[in-house]
């Protein structure tokens, strides 16, 4: 595992771990990176030192007390806390279709299906697909439940 310090093109700086540093390249080409903070899919690594060894003890060497956890319920920031609540209120309000997002969205556009509010996961030519359609979505700046870690 390798933990990355990324930046996304408004600023917002956030941590994330990847097996290595090829599964970051792969979902970096891909367009699976996004802001923790607004969403933004535009993220690149930015500086960061690395964690050595210690020549003597083979150990890491001491960088500063870690900060205490945090439970997963408790956002950090107010950035955070909003992305918390609006998660809270798209899971309550609407239906996942996971990944037949695509197939759902353009069929109750074309009237296939009845109009609901859903959400889910959709390619990103798929979902360029829908907009160019004029199909009305929209990015959400989180992932489900079952893709976080």
């Amino acid at each position: 595992m390798i933990k990355y310090s990324l930046q996304c093109r408004d600023g917002h700086r956030f941590e994330s771990w990847f097996a290595d540093a090829k599964a970051y390249d792969a979902l970096a080409r891909a367009g699976h990176l996004t802001c923790a903070v607004c969403g933004m899919s535009k993220v690149e690594k930015s500086i960061m030192a690395p964690r050595l060894g210690s020549s003597s003890t083979g150990r890491d060497a001491p960088t500063e007390a870690p900060a205490p956890a945090r439970p997963l319920s408790a956002p950090a920031s107010p950035q955070e806390k909003a992305i918390a609540e609006l998660r809270e209120k798209v899971e309550r309000e609407s239906e996942y279709v996971g990944s037949e997002f695509s197939r759902v969205a353009r069929a109750m556009h074309d009237g296939e299906e009845p109009h609901r509010s859903v959400h889910g996961e959709a390619r990103l030519k798929d979902a360029k697909a829908l907009i160019e359609d004029g199909v009305p979505i929209m990015p959400l700046p989180f992932t489900p439940p079952r893709k976080t870690n």
